[in-house]
């Protein structure tokens, strides 16, 4: 059985017409909107299409894949509304945050959580535009804010901006972010996107001028959605660094719709309404609480059936189990997104220990770096099984086959999946893998392996067609399973998270979170001396989990800082996807919707716009409910 490449990968070949004049826009237009590419991203490629074509050689590159301003956020039924007329607003997830400094946080439950105090510059719409936030408005050519050769970029704040504090908000503190992101001592996670940047500077008190390291087309990957968000200068200020960013982490100031009241680590979050925020009849909630742990159907009927709830977030379902547990005080949603659930190998040796550590960088797995035996996993696990029956099938929910997904024009044409448990076994046979009763060795090392990922139903599930796959094969498979908040929980000591990966294999879901994917592309980037792969001695910060060291890999990625024009950008990109895949660094299972929430009927789900990228709360400021 295999699945060859989905229609969305025609966009990256109607670009390509329409640059040669080989197609009109309107041409273009029609066949991208048919292959399933947002409005936003479709206006922005024609417009780089267009000074593409009026270019000569030397002239300017193309600008950006998202389109800049174009799109206005939802904020129906908001006006007239007074702050915190709505009381309370609850909502589940499956993993309660552990900490909310969104550029150290090693899980997408902590940046979530964090997003909803700390702001950035620019937000991404649901299809993939960009919004102005902390801005009047969106840089580009047109307005001279971005520089034609685009080497730089200015910024116009918005005026009257506070911090929670009280403190006005300030060029300085984008300044502050930018210094405070590319010190490695600080360990952010964001780092690379910023240092796309050679300087920041405060121009005056509300206008801001960043320079790139060398010209490029991803002009806004430093200042958009959770990779933006600004940090405030004042509450380092006279404070020992290291100190301050552990206070920061437990109780963060920003500028967004609400501040903290309280957190419970992996547990519950709970907000007030932020008094200085900018516009004074927002948020129409008071008080927001979200509550980590618990199962997705009964997540499902709590909102839906019993109406204790108002949202949840991150529903990890099967088809069954959810037409089970929906009633009808609410709905379900999924709309289209970027994200994967995949299995990752692990490249070290999980069960071995080196200066007190194990999965340490320079100590090889002892199976799983024989290509052969990952190849073999890849032919012999059935992901039309698991997304036909487990998820929602295709169209919304097909089988993976791509790491970078969901992104028209950087979708891989050159990648396709196969189930053929045949062709695995003879893969094995021939690369000296054979059966000793029903678990195949060589050389006395034996094929077992410990697969791990969250409680979830859904995963269980998944675990158990994986296993039975891989035991046909003869592989002897442990499934274990950790609570959420545990795994995704990057605290100190805690050595059961992914980021420590201590299993041979683990799955969970990720995905591109902008438009000019560095920060996830970086995931398999080992960098000099190994620095980007997690290990003891950088706290376990670094993005590489699998720890992955290829130079080939690390050559192309170092690239992405110079890239100029729109067909460098693609063409990267997809080599830097293709290089995964073909390495079968990674299997990605099933290809997911940005995000399964369910909502109650009272609430205006038109206002929560969840972006491609599993953006949820970026538009939380005007969430209210139907009059």
């Amino acid at each position: 059985m295999s699945n060859g490449p989905i229609p969305q990968n025609r966009v990256r070949d109607a670009y390509r017409q329409l640059t040669a004049g080989e197609i009109d826009r309107r041409q273009f237009m029609a066949r991208a909107g048919a292959l399933g590419l947002g409005a936003g991203a479709m206006s922005m490629i024609v417009q780089n299409a267009a000074m593409a074509q009026d270019a000569s050689p030397v002239a300017s590159p193309a600008a950006t894949p998202v389109v800049t301003g174009g799109y206005v956020r939802p904020d129906a039924g908001t006006d007239g509304q007074t702050r915190g007329e709505g009381g309370e607003l609850r909502i589940l997830v499956p993993q309660g945050a552990s900490a909310l400094s969104v550029h150290n946080a090693t899980g997408g439950k902590d940046i979530a959580a964090g997003s909803i105090i700390s702001e950035p510059l620019l937000a991404y719409a649901p299809d993939t535009s960009l919004v102005a936030n902390l801005v009047t408005e969106v840089p580009s050519l047109e307005n001279g804010l971005l520089a034609s050769d685009l080497s730089s970029v200015t910024f116009n704040l918005l005026p009257g901006v506070l911090w929670s504090d009280g403190q006005p908000f300030t060029a300085d503190d984008v300044v502050f972010t930018w210094e405070w992101n590319v010190d490695e001592a600080n360990g952010s996670i964001d780092r690379v996107s910023w240092e796309l940047l050679a300087n920041v500077e405060a121009v005056d008190e509300l206008t801001v001028l960043a320079t790139f390291a060398s010209p490029t087309i991803g002009w806004f990957q430093p200042f958009g959605s959770n990779i933006g968000v600004i940090y405030p200068r004042h509450f380092w200020d006279g404070k020992d660094p290291v100190a301050a960013n552990t206070e920061f982490a437990s109780s963060p100031i920003g500028t967004g719709a609400f501040v903290l009241e309280s957190l419970a680590p992996n547990d519950q979050v709970i907000y007030l309404a932020n008094e200085t925020y900018r516009e004074p009849n927002k948020p129409f909630f008071s008080r927001v609480i979200i509550k980590g742990g618990g199962d997705a159907p009964s997540a499902v009927r709590a909102v839906t059936s019993t109406a204790d709830w108002d949202l949840a977030f991150t529903l990890q379902i099967d088809s069954t189990a959810l037409e089970a547990a929906l009633g009808d005080q609410g709905a379900v949603y999924g709309p289209p997104g970027t994200g994967v659930e995949k299995i990752q190998f692990n490249f070290s040796d999980p069960n071995t220990e080196v200066d007190g550590q194990r999965s340490q960088k320079d100590t090889p797995h002892p199976f799983l770096t024989d290509k052969a035996v990952r190849q073999a996993i890849n032919l012999g696990i059935n992901r039309q099984v698991l997304s036909d029956n487990l998820y929602a099938g295709e169209p919304s929910e097909p089988p993976g086959r791509n790491i970078l997904a969901g992104m028209g024009i950087y979708e891989s044409p050159n990648t396709t999946w196969e189930y053929d448990p045949e062709a695995a076994a003879a893969m094995l046979d021939e690369a000296g893998w054979v059966l000793n009763g029903n678990v195949r060795e060589k050389d006395g090392m034996r094929l077992s392996l410990k697969y791990v990922t969250t409680t979830a139903e859904v995963r269980q599930k998944v675990q158990a067609v994986v296993k039975d796959n891989l035991v046909d094969l003869g592989f002897d498979v442990e499934l274990a399973a950790i609570d959420g908040g545990v795994f995704f929980d990057g605290s100190a000591g805690n050595d059961q998270n992914f980021t420590h990966f201590y299993s041979d294999m683990q799955e969970y879901t990720d995905g591109a979170t902008s438009a000019f994917p560095v920060n996830y592309m970086k995931y398999w980037y080992a960098g000099p001396d190994g620095e980007n792969i997690a290990q003891a001695e950088n706290d376990y910060t670094g993005t590489n989990k699998t720890r992955y060291s290829n130079a080939d890999y690390d050559a192309a990625f170092d690239q992405i800082a110079a890239v100029a024009t729109q067909d460098e950008a693609i063409d990267l990109f997809i080599q830097l996807n293709d290089h995964v895949i073909d390495e079968v660094i990674e299997i990605p299972l099933v290809q997911l919707v940005a995000d399964r929430y369910a909502a109650s009927n009272e609430f205006n789900v038109d206002n929560i716009a969840v972006t491609a990228f599993g953006d949820v709360y970026w538009n939380i400021a005007n969430w209210n409910k139907l009059a």
